[in-house]
């Protein structure tokens, strides 16, 4: 997975020139760490799990990234991750490298009581690579903010002092930002705003259909159809159901919620009232026909065996990686534009670097005012990434690239290289 990520730089390259030590420097990540971290369950056993922390890059600043708790994590995983996350945080502009961390588990057989206990053990095995000027983790897959706050509360433990700062995406009484929790959907919207408005296009003409329909696919869905997008279908791990007129978003997922599984409905108050739709497999959600396929759920899901299969106008990437790099060159020859996740999904860690600053000035802001520091920065940087695929008649995947690793060039450069201690 590593390898794929890192051959989306051979396609920069072709447009930009870097110097050689660039290219040393982001080809290795700067620190991979493994622990092992007991955990005692609640029947008396005790379990060692495996948790990983990757920091890529710090040129920028502190790193930041994720930590996800789930069955598949492994280094490979973390590592690519954590390469996307320097990535994306160059291309919006923050003062930040990337990390990514993890542990292998299957989060959903835990009590509370469990996962109370693996989030703190989390921190205790890597508190020595933590730090708010050093590393900054926040929620990820499986993880929230209520796991954030345990792992905030530990690190205050273990230091003697508080220091919000050091995890973002945390509850609200605990130092967290206001619009932490809808912010990687609003800002995939905001992106696909501005996409839309330089094409001419009118949100109200266009039909969405969203896999994954956790916390991100939820937000995105729930604000795309208050804006006035046509949101058809919607898919979880279980499966997708789709309505050519529309669903009724914020129902659905008070229905999910209750219920565990998805269902077009109407709701009264507690009472909700079941509406036809049809039910989908998640691989025939990616093969409809509409304007807008949103990937929110898990990386690689189109793939060289049903790229030839979407028909979507657009792909929006809120999720890692959603589109293998084999399948990225079918789309393109298809006419399918992808915006990347490097850009769109983006938002998450631009509300945490103000979760930072906040926490650091102990200065907090309203949520208006949140969202529109989030408006201007995603307006910003999806439109130079815009303009750069014109410029170089590149993809926008391509361009979000080129964007991020000019940055990421100018900082490794201005700390000094090889032409310049030479003198050439």
């Amino acid at each position: 997975m590593f390898d794929l990520a890192h051959q989306r730089l051979e396609k920069v390259f072709q447009f930009i020139s870097v110097d050689e030590e660039v290219v040393q420097r982001l080809s290795f990540p700067k620190r991979a760490i493994v622990a092992n971290i007991p955990v005692r369950m609640d029947n008396g056993e005790l379990r060692v799990f495996t948790g990983y922390r990757v920091q890529y890059d710090d040129t920028r600043g502190p790193t930041k990234g994720g930590i996800r708790f789930h069955p598949d994590v492994c280094m490979d995983e973390v590592t690519s991750l954590s390469f996307w996350m320097t990535v994306k945080c160059a291309v919006a502009g923050l003062p930040f490298g990337g990390a990514k961390g993890g542990v292998t588990v299957d989060a959903k057989s835990f009590s509370k009581l469990e996962l109370e206990r693996l989030s703190r053990g989390y921190i205790r095995a890597f508190a020595d690579v933590l730090g708010q000027d050093r590393d900054i983790p926040a929620p990820d897959m499986y993880t929230n903010e209520i796991i954030m706050g345990w792992m905030a509360d530990e690190y205050s433990v273990m230091n003697r002092r508080q220091e919000p700062g050091i995890i973002t995406g945390k509850p609200m009484h605990l130092g967290g930002s206001k619009g932490r929790q809808s912010a990687t959907g609003r800002g995939a919207l905001m992106v696909l705003n501005e996409y839309a408005r330089r094409r001419g296009l009118e949100p109200s003409s266009m039909t969405v259909a969203v896999q994954g329909f956790g916390n991100a696919g939820y937000h995105f869905a729930r604000l795309a159809k208050q804006q006035g997008y046509r949101v058809v279908a919607v898919s979880d791990s279980q499966g997708a159901i789709y309505s050519s007129g529309g669903l009724n978003v914020e129902d659905v997922h008070k229905f999910k919620n209750q219920e565990k599984r998805l269902a077009s409905v109407y709701c009264d108050g507690s009472v909700c009232n079941m509406l036809e739709s049809e039910v989908l497999s998640n691989e025939q959600l990616l093969e409809l026909d509409v304007d807008v396929l949103v990937m929110a759920a898990m990386e690689n899901q189109i793939t060289i065996e049903n790229a030839d299969r979407v028909k979507a106008k657009v792909v929006l990437e809120i999720a890692n990686g959603p589109v293998a790099l084999d399948a990225d060159v079918i789309l393109e020859e298809n006419n399918v534009v992808v915006i990347p996740d490097v850009l769109a999904n983006s938002g998450g860690v631009v509300v945490s670097y103000f979760e930072w600053v906040q926490n650091r000035a102990g200065l907090y802001w309203e949520l208006d005012e949140v969202n529109q520091k989030l408006q201007n920065i995603m307006s910003k940087e999806a439109n130079l990434v815009y303009d750069i695929a014109l410029q170089y008649e590149c993809s926008l995947r391509t361009a979000a690239y080129i964007h991020g690793i000019d940055r990421l060039a100018g900082a490794i450069d201005q700390r000094g290289n090889r032409k310049y201690f030479s003198g050439l």
